[in-house]
């Protein structure tokens, strides 16, 4: 606990000091003036109770007085999300209405519009290569605009756009051993703070291994929720004048979920894609916060002022 007038509780300590000193000397006097009567002193320590409760506000009061201080430890969601965008061909699809990508962009701006301004929301795409097209901001406004601009092309690199991902978050380039090299953990540090939301169709087309960078994710602390954007059923994209058939691979996004300790999510339509992307799991962390206690101290003494005046007042016919 701490205080803000300090000085104050100084202060509470010589005249508290002084008032039980003055109502010892009294009762002395008032013994005295008994016996001197020829009567012996009243006894019982029913009649000191009611000035016992006022000697007691006294201080109360006093250190309400100094505004006492405590940090209590506050829950809160806070933290960074990085949004993350599968922007290949694929997502163009319509076997979700309007369209895959239009749905994903759907979901996540009515996401980004529930954050509280505690959590830092960033906007990376990834096709063929992952870009970052938003640091994580608490200027939601900015992230929704970044969201707005994304538009599908190329391939789809999960294992990439995780990397790059982590990179955002832990401030240092990250990457996977090159193929035959040693196995190396890179220290990325603890980021619990920290979610990914990928939405993707899950149809990956190469880059890095997903499941690796997802085990980095996973070491560093950082949780990856994955949403399923399109239907197992599938439909057709024309890509350079090719029909290409496509279909949401929930094996891949569960997997990439599960090994960090997320949730994968699915949704058919843009509707209900928005429904589930509001159930979307983010960490409550703790923030310690001041608190103000003079209320508390405040109270205690009124309560201690009432009973010492109530009890006086019956018991003896007076308070004082």
């Amino acid at each position: 606990m701490t205080f803000l007038y300090p000085a104050v509780i100084a202060v509470a300590v010589v005249l508290t000091a002084a008032a039980v000193y003055g109502y010892v000397a009294l009762q002395k006097r008032r013994n005295a003036a008994f016996q001197a009567a020829g009567l012996g002193p009243p006894k019982g320590f029913r009649r000191h109770l009611p000035y016992a409760l006022l000697l007691a506000a006294l201080p109360v009061m006093l250190i309400g007085l100094a505004r006492p201080q405590a940090e209590v430890a506050v829950p809160r969601v806070a933290g960074t999300v990085l949004l993350a965008f599968d922007i290949s061909n694929s997502m163009s699809a319509t076997d979700v209405v309007p369209s895959r990508l239009a749905a994903a962009q759907q979901a996540a701006t009515a996401f980004v519009e529930d954050q509280p301004d505690t959590v830092d929301v960033g906007v990376l795409v990834f096709g063929d290569t992952a870009l970052l097209t938003q640091a994580p901001t608490d200027d939601h406004a900015a992230a929704i605009a970044a969201i707005g601009r994304v538009a599908p092309s190329g391939g789809t690199s999960l294992g990439q756009a995780i990397l790059v991902a982590l990179g955002t978050i832990t401030g240092k380039p990250v990457s996977l051993p090159a193929e035959g090299a040693a196995p190396a953990t890179p220290d990325l540090g603890y980021w619990p703070s920290a979610t990914i939301v990928v939405f993707s169709d899950g149809e990956e087309t190469g880059g890095p291994d997903v499941q690796a960078a997802a085990e980095l994710a996973a070491a560093a602390g950082v949780r990856i929720q994955t949403v399923g954007v399109g239907t197992v059923q599938g439909a057709t994209v024309e890509v350079d004048g090719f029909q290409l058939g496509t279909a949401l691979d929930e094996t891949l996004l569960t997997t990439v979920a599960q090994v960090t300790g997320g949730a994968y999510q699915q949704a058919g339509d843009a509707a209900s894609l928005a429904e589930r992307t509001g159930a979307l799991d983010l960490r409550l962390t703790t923030e310690k916060e001041p608190i103000e206690l003079t209320a508390p101290f405040a109270a205690v003494a009124l309560l201690l002022l009432t009973l010492g005046g109530l009890l006086g007042t019956r018991w003896n016919g007076r308070i004082v």
